[in-house]
């Protein structure tokens, strides 16, 4: 790994790399949910398409987060920072990386879940969750879209930009944990009702091991194969109770 696990670097490279983070992290929710969403939105009226169709709902979500990957590729182009995180077609070790890490953030998910009810406290919904309710068929939808668009886009975003600028400023261990506390609070704008500290404190959780597997395979497409299936894996879930319940 070339990074230290803790290194503190010159001033102005660990100010530049906190102003760029925040900068990436505003710019991927400014492109994706006003810029390419309100294109979409246009486009999708042009059409006939109504805001209360699933077809509507899909396209916006997957317009929301080619904004993310449309930032990513920008700054990396301008910075000519192609160097920033490693891509690559994962191996066999890669892919058991995979399972082991969607089985821990199964296991965090349950004990923080068990730790929630046993205080009583409540966990904020995310947007999507809450529209799926009336119109359980999105939830379908979205799981190609999670696995496609969601994981990918928000990896590229935090553990390839955000948590790769921090690395060589700070050291490993300062970036991931920085970048995951970026990532859980980055949720307060998909989320409803009360608790969102909760949730918030959940995708945190969730970020420092999705962090940590980049660290160790160093390779994006592994979290990001992580993120996106444990977020289907959630969509399947939630569809399949409201099927059983009609």
């Amino acid at each position: 790994m070339a990074s230290d696990y803790v290194r503190v670097a010159d001033t102005e490279t660990r100010l530049v790399s906190v102003v760029h983070a925040v900068a990436v992290v505003v710019a991927a929710f400014l492109m994706g949910g006003l810029v390419l969403a309100f294109v979409a939105d246009a486009a999708l009226g042009a059409a006939g398409i109504g805001r209360d169709s699933t077809v509507y709902y899909v396209t916006l979500f997957a317009a929301q987060f080619t904004g993310f990957g449309v930032v990513v590729v920008g700054y990396l182009a301008l910075r000519d920072q192609w160097d920033l995180f490693e891509v690559s077609v994962p191996s066999l070790k890669d892919l058991a990386w995979v399972v082991a890490g969607f089985l821990g953030i199964l296991g965090t998910a349950a004990g923080i879940g068990w730790v929630v009810s046993q205080l009583g406290t409540q966990t904020a919904q995310n947007e999507v969750v809450e529209i799926g309710q009336t119109n359980p068929d999105l939830y379908l939808y979205m799981i190609p879209i999670a696995l496609l668009f969601v994981g990918p886009a928000e990896e590229l975003v935090f553990r390839g930009v955000v948590q790769g600028l921090l690395r060589r400023a700070y050291g490993v261990v300062p970036a991931v944990l920085a970048t995951s506390v970026f990532f859980g609070v980055a949720h307060i704008f998909a989320l409803t009702g009360s608790g969102k500290v909760t949730y918030m404190a959940i995708a945190a959780a969730m970020g420092l091991i999705l962090g940590a597997l980049y660290e160790r395979t160093e390779n994006i497409v592994v979290p990001a194969l992580v993120h996106g299936g444990w977020n289907a894996f959630l969509f399947l879930g939630l569809w399949a109770t409201s099927a059983a319940s009609v």
